[in-house]
This record gives C-alpha cells, sequence and structure tokens, in this order.
C-alpha cells in the first residue's frame, strides 16, 4: 500500500572530529539550508533562508560544547535529513537526534532549548527537544527516520 506521508532522506552525511573546525551546510530546492558547525568549542545548527540577496540566518541552535561531549577522542557522523516535502531538517550526530528546524511553522529545536530566538522569525517559544516532542512532530513520516 502506497503511502502519501512524507518521507526523511539524507541529504548530507560527513565523518568528523568533535573539537575540530567543520562545516555541513544542506540547501534544499525551496532555499531553505541549514549549517552545523564546530568552531573548535562549540557546535551550533542553523536555519538559512537562500535568497537573492544572499544568506540570512533565521534560527541558531546549540547542539554541544566541546568540553562536554564525552566520546570527542571517537571520529562522529553527522547527517542531514530533510523531509520529502522539504518543511523540515533534522540534525542527526551518531544516529542520535539534536535537532529539527521546521521551516513551515518556524520553529526551531535542540536537545539544549537553548538559546532563545533572537529574531522574529522563529513562532515557537518552547525549543526543548525531547525524544516524546520529536515522536511528536514526525509521527506523520513512514518509514521512521533513518538513523
Amino acid at each position: 500500500m502506497q503511502s502519501n506521508k512524507p518521507k526523511a532522506i539524507i541529504y548530507e552525511e560527513q565523518t568528523f572530529n568533535v573539537g575540530e573546525d567543520v562545516f555541513i551546510e544542506s540547501t534544499a530546492e525551496n532555499n531553505y539550508a541549514v549549517i552545523f558547525e564546530d568552531n573548535g568549542e562549540t557546535g551550533y545548527l542553523y536555519a538559512v533562508d537562500r535568497n537573492d540577496n544572499g544568506l540570512k540566518i533565521l534560527d541558531a541552535l546549540h547542539i554541544y560544547d566541546v568540553a562536554n561531549v564525552t566520546d570527542k577522542d571517537q571520529p562522529s557522523t553527522a547527517k542531514i535529513l530533510w523531509t520529502e516535502d522539504l518543511s523540515k531538517a533534522i540534525l542527526s550526530i551518531n544516529n542520535y537526534y539534536h535537532a529539527v528546524v521546521d521551516f513551515q511553522n518556524q520553529a526551531g529545536y535542540c536537545r539544549t532549548g537553548f538559546p532563545q530566538p533572537k529574531n522574529t522569525w522563529v513562532k515557537q517559544k518552547e525549543r526543548k527537544l525531547t525524544d516524546s516532542s520529536l515522536n511528536e512532530l514526525f509521527k506523520k513520516i513512514i518509514p521512521p527516520l533513518p538513523a
């Protein structure tokens, strides 16, 4: 039986070392993009609008502080997934979902819930991503998100 529900598709996959500079960008056909960056001290996921005027950062989501990552001596694998309808982007590191950007509903969620949004693009006040909220966000995606 064919389902009309959106699926999640891996757009980018890269191995990196926590605490070393890395920049992983994924741009969808609708000109929305997400960028994962580790600058040696912190990891952030940025929600970006690529338009004719260049890049506009819509939101920034804190992923980790390098000093607090217990397995930083091991290589990590980052994946950026998009829903089939390109309305949501997901950051997975080592098969654990760290952040979701919901472009359609103008919301960003991460495990730390930090920082509070600094611009008017973000419409959701609750930013903490939990397993329960992740399941709620993606209960309509069939099959389950690939890890």
